[in-house]
């Protein structure tokens, strides 16, 4: 008898242990909290952070507000407001100020326009524009300089343009074009090198990509890397413990909760805590450990939310 209550107790301890398996699992998988919503619905929109702060641009029914969200006081104030209506833009924050690059103009007409937002001085100022008007593109910071890549042109189709601006210089410069030109993708920087994740071809989400391609700027050169688990396009992504976490998106069938995760180390991917309000044109930054996914749409198409959601690993 006591050699089979020792069993049955082995056995008892072995299942609670593997039990706690799913619970550790799950906790790494992060979770989500709500923050204080956005003053103005949105959808297609833009966001960077910069010393802390987050800067949203843009909207699909052509708001000009610049929206600031302070993540330590959960916040939302006002700042000047942008030079143009935009949607579909991109933005990204460097040297404590935010960049926001092309977009489309009101309907579908690309731009090549380039402004830059000082928070210091509440002051917009534009800058040399873009060799390619575009829409619909995405963009990340390497070392300093900004990189746009794909996006819509004037003719309505794909474009390949990777183009690098520099602060320091005011100049363009043409790179290594994007292997598969997209529109509605997501870009990060992991390591010093782009990362161009998923998107559509020629504006249609009945196109979705899980297209994943690495560019290296030591070489100028593209490479493809593992695909994206779910094929999406009007994504958003932010990187935290150097995995890209890429999040929402649009389909057919409607609007994604997925949030996978990419490794580049490891050239892998898993999946984390879903997003609780699936939606897309959605932005996210990343301040503080934490990725603020911010507005989008939660049906295909023109709808917009205020939604602001945040994930914490």
């Amino acid at each position: 008898m006591s050699k089979l209550r020792l069993i049955l107790t082995t056995l008892f301890i072995g299942g609670s242990l593997q039990a706690s398996g799913p619970s550790v699992s799950a906790q790494s998988a992060g979770s989500w909290t709500s923050g204080a919503p956005m003053p103005s619905q949105r959808g297609e929109v833009a966001a960077a952070a910069a010393s802390g702060k987050i800067y949203v641009v843009g909207a699909f029914t052509g708001e000009r507000e610049l929206e600031i969200y302070d993540p330590a006081a959960d916040k939302w104030s006002r700042g000047a407001a942008l030079p143009r209506s935009l949607h579909h833009t991109a933005a990204a924050g460097l040297n404590g100020k935010l960049y926001v690059c092309g977009g489309y103009l009101g309907g579908r007409t690309p731009t090549d326009a380039v402004d830059e937002y000082d928070p210091a001085t509440n002051q917009w100022r534009s800058l040399k524009a873009m060799p390619t008007p575009r829409g619909a593109l995405a963009v990340a910071v390497i070392d300093g300089k900004i990189h746009a890549i794909g996006g819509v042109g004037p003719d309505g189709r794909n474009t390949s343009a990777h183009e690098m601006y520099d602060p320091a210089t005011h100049e363009w410069t043409a790179l290594a074009p994007l292997p598969t030109p997209r529109d509605h993708l997501t870009a990060a920087t992991v390591n010093g090198r782009l990362f161009a994740i998923g998107g559509r071809i020629d504006g249609s989400f009945r196109r979705n990509l899980a297209t994943n391609e690495a560019y290296d700027p030591a070489a100028d050169r593209w490479e493809e890397m593992a695909p994206m688990p779910t094929p999406r396009s009007g994504i958003a992504a932010g990187v935290l413990d150097g995995r890209i976490l890429v999040v929402g998106g649009e389909g057919p069938s409607g609007t994604f909760h997925q949030v996978e995760g990419y490794d580049p180390a490891a050239n892998t991917w898993r999946s984390f805590a879903p997003l609780p309000t699936a939606r897309h044109g959605l932005a996210a930054a990343v301040v503080g450990h934490r990725i603020y996914v911010i507005a989008g749409g939660p049906t295909p198409g023109g709808s917009a939310s205020s939604v602001v959601e945040i994930f914490t690993p």
